[in-house]
């Protein structure tokens, strides 16, 4: 391996590893020194000449026919849980992720999971808590002892129409599994404005940190909510529409586009990304009030 290259291997492998900046430069000369000024560029080199998996990636399952490596330290790292992407994958991949999840965090979330596979992981893990959010073609799995811990951080999630209820739940789902409270408001589009005045006069009025709108068709509602309210609200644009632009793409294009400060957009259909920025936000308030209070 290049010797540059290895340099750099070694600064992201101690920044994972938590390790002071400060001491980077001194451990790469100690560790060149012990080597002979190996240049292989291993990260940690063993009888057998392999690189051996230090401890941010020691939870991982692999096998002939699958590898797999879950983030287990992605919630201490960031804040925000690993999520499996059920869709694309394979029941058994869903599965062994799972376990690892299971046994480095205590819980495995699972998004965009089919009923077919849906059936073979809850027959899977018959020992454990199984939640399932049905309308978000999600589920989430505890060990028996597992806690989630609460924040007091407060969602709000809206939905234009009823066929935005799967990403809208997809987001409100996950925003709960970071310790938020979560208050959802559905089928309140521009199409019958009046509908949306009294509840979003009631979400305000307790208090909630940051608004998801999930809309398709024109995507107009995330700018209105934007406009009316104090706090950040995030635009979730939906695939749900005719002809041209359909699909979420003039949804998308129309958020991106607002004219009212204060709106972030995520992708297309990406609920858990929305879920996560939510309450990445609504968390960090939460901890400000709670450092004023004291």
């Amino acid at each position: 391996m290049d010797y540059e290259n290895s340099d750099q291997l070694e600064l992201i492998h101690q920044a994972l590893s938590h390790q002071p900046f400060g001491n980077i430069r001194r451990d790469m000369d100690d560790t060149r020194h012990s080597t002979g000024g190996a240049e292989q560029g291993d990260l940690s080199v063993h009888g057998t000449g392999q690189s051996q998996p230090s401890e941010p990636f020691a939870h991982y399952s692999s096998s002939s026919e699958t590898q797999i490596r879950p983030d287990t330290q992605r919630e201490q790292r960031k804040g925000t849980p690993e999520v499996i992407f059920g869709e694309t994958k394979e029941t058994t991949q869903i599965i062994s992720m799972a376990q690892s999840l299971l046994a480095a965090t205590g819980r495995a979330i699972i998004s965009r999971i089919s009923p077919e596979a849906s059936t073979a992981v809850q027959a899977a893990f018959r020992e454990y808590t199984v939640r399932l959010r049905e309308p978000a073609h999600a589920m989430v799995i505890y060990r028996p002892e597992y806690t989630l811990k609460k924040t007091g951080g407060h969602v709000g999630v809206i939905s234009a129409g009823t066929s935005d209820i799967p990403r809208a739940e997809e987001a409100a789902l996950i925003a709960e599994e970071m310790g938020c409270h979560v208050t959802c408001i559905y089928d309140v589009g521009v199409a019958g404005l009046h509908r949306l005045v009294r509840p979003l006069q009631d979400l305000l009025s307790n208090d909630v940190d940051v608004i998801i709108v999930a809309a398709g068709m024109d995507g107009a509602l995330p700018s209105v909510v934007t406009g009316l309210v104090p706090i950040p609200v995030i635009g979730l644009p939906t695939s749900v529409g005719y002809g041209m632009g359909g699909k979420g793409l003039a949804a998308l294009l129309s958020m991106l586009q607002t004219c009212a400060p204060g709106l972030s957009v995520v992708n297309i259909d990406n609920g858990v990304g929305a879920g996560i920025t939510a309450a990445l936000i609504a968390n960090r308030v939460a901890q400000a009030r709670e450092h004023r209070s004291s």
